[in-house]
């Protein structure tokens, strides 16, 4: 896989996961659930700050986007569009 679609699975991941642990804490709050998904959450945070260090084209607005928690990776992936980066 290439970095820019690992990007996009990693921010597709990271913003799911946040949404399913924010559910979880309004709602039920199983900690089983919160055990589970924040170790996924945390990893594709940190895939989605990697990919988007390392994609060729990245400009110093959509490294910076990406550390954004939560929404980081798809916010980088749109600047990345935004910068009309091949692949995106």
């Amino acid at each position: 896989m290439t970095t820019l679609k690992v990007l996009k699975l990693a921010a597709a991941v990271e913003a799911v996961s946040v949404c399913l642990l924010f559910a979880n804490l309004f709602t039920v709050h199983w900690p089983a659930v919160s055990s589970a998904l924040g170790p996924t959450h945390g990893t594709a945070y940190l895939v989605s700050i990697v990919c988007a260090f390392t994609v060729a084209g990245a400009t110093g607005r959509t490294k910076l986007l990406a550390l954004v928690p939560g929404i980081g990776g798809y916010l980088a992936v749109r600047s990345l569009r935004a910068a009309k980066v091949p692949g995106c």
